[in-house]
C-alpha cells in the first residue's frame, strides 16, 4: 500500500505563489506517475499537472498556462507543485495522487492523498 500526504496549502491574495508538496510512502515497486487535481465547491475534479516515474514527462492541465511548475524528487518520492500568480478561481482543494506504475498520463490515479485547502483572496 501507497500513503500519500500532502503540505502546502493555506490562504494566499491574489497575485501571490504557493508550493505544495506530496510525499509517497510504502511499498513501491518502481518509481510512480504522480500528479495534482483539484476540486472547487460545486465543480468537476480537475486534472492539474502530473510527473511521470521515469522523469521524461510532464503534462498540465490547459488552465495553467505557465502559471505553475510540477516538479519531482526522486530521493524523497516527493512531487512539488509552485504555484505562482494565483487567482481566486484557483481555490480548491488541491489533492495529490499516484498511479500503479511510472506513467502519469492515461492512467487511474489509485493512491490518493487528503487534499489540502488552496484558498486565493481577492
Amino acid at each position: 500500500q501507497v500513503q500519500m500526504v500532502e503540505s502546502g496549502g493555506g490562504l494566499v491574495q491574489a497575485g501571490g505563489s504557493l508550493n505544495l508538496s506530496c510525499a509517497a510512502s510504502g511499498r513501491m515497486s518502481t518509481r510512480l506517475g504522480m500528479g495534482w487535481f483539484r476540486q472547487a465547491p460545486g465543480q468537476e475534479h480537475e486534472f492539474v499537472a502530473s510527473y511521470s516515474g521515469t522523469g521524461d514527462n510532464l503534462y498540465y492541465g490547459d488552465f495553467v498556462k505557465g502559471r505553475f511548475t510540477i516538479s519531482r524528487d526522486n530521493a524523497k518520492n516527493t512531487v512539488y507543485l509552485q504555484m505562482n500568480n494565483l487567482k481566486p478561481e484557483d481555490t480548491a482543494v488541491y489533492t495529490c495522487g499516484a498511479s500503479r506504475d511510472s506513467e502519469a498520463m492515461g492512467v487511474p490515479f489509485v493512491y490518493w492523498g487528503q487534499g489540502t485547502q488552496v484558498t486565493v483572496s481577492s
